[in-house]
């Protein structure tokens, strides 16, 4: 479980976050969603340590993220996941060797063991025919994969995803979000999932936080968005829906 408490940030006297709370629970796909520039992308990036909070409180399983000594940080580090937009695999490795990647960084277990780990999570994900093949061989939803598996390596209890369904067409994006959802519920991860995509909200929206304007002004779930009352959250959800 992930708790913030109170959080602000500012950038050169501008407030970005203003006072957001949230509870983000293990086992459940937690969706931060809000237009471009309303400060959920500053959030985020507050959440995992890339900015430091101007005041507020981040917990992560009771631990404050703002206390912790450098090598705590790096401890906790390892302990998450990133799934990111553009996938970012590395084009000189091979599915295999992308997945295996973090753990020949942080793993001590012999070579054998981590390679089995890594085609364990392939089977999972469903690429074990692709794991021979270069990012620049295989589709965007395969790449995707590939990631989501990459982002499990190291067993993580907190999986952060920004946009993933950015760049994919409907069908795979629908593959994706219930792969992710799955997972989540799988290993009991705590994941957040940064998304303007309302097929992503209605589909494994477990608990969802609306910010606006650095403001939380809506908490709920895909159950209860669409009849929600809250003026700006309704333009979204119209917005998304004339891009659909």
């Amino acid at each position: 479980m992930i708790e913030v408490k109170s959080l602000h940030k500012s950038f050169d006297g501008k407030e970005v976050l203003r006072g957001i709370d949230a509870v983000f629970e293990a086992g459940k796909t937690n969706l931060v969603i809000g237009r471009s520039g309303a400060g959920k992308s500053v959030f985020v990036k507050c959440m995992i340590g890339l900015f430091q909070p101007s005041s507020g409180e981040i917990l992560y399983d009771g631990r404050n993220i703002a206390a912790m000594t450098k090598q705590e940080l790096v401890q906790l580090r390892r302990e998450v996941g990133m799934l990111f937009q553009g996938s970012a695999l590395f084009d000189s490795m091979t599915v295999l060797e992308n997945v295996m990647f973090p753990m020949e960084m942080f793993s001590t277990d012999p070579v054998h063991v981590y390679r089995a780990k890594a085609m364990e999570l392939l089977e999972r994900v469903g690429l074990t025919e692709a794991v021979g093949r270069y990012p620049s061989e295989i589709s965007g939803g395969m790449m995707k994969r590939t990631a989501i598996a990459r982002a499990l390596a190291l067993n993580p209890k907190y999986l952060f995803c920004d946009e993933p369904n950015s760049g994919l067409d409907p069908k795979t994006s629908k593959v994706i979000d219930l792969l992710i959802r799955e997972l989540t519920q799988e290993y009991g991860i705590t994941t957040i999932v940064n998304t303007h995509d309302m097929n992503t909200v209605r589909t494994i929206g477990d608990k969802i936080i609306y910010i606006n304007r650095g403001r939380k002004e809506w908490e709920g779930s895909s159950e209860t968005i669409e009849s929600t009352g809250t003026q700006g959250l309704l333009h979204f959800i119209n917005a998304g829906l004339d891009t659909e």
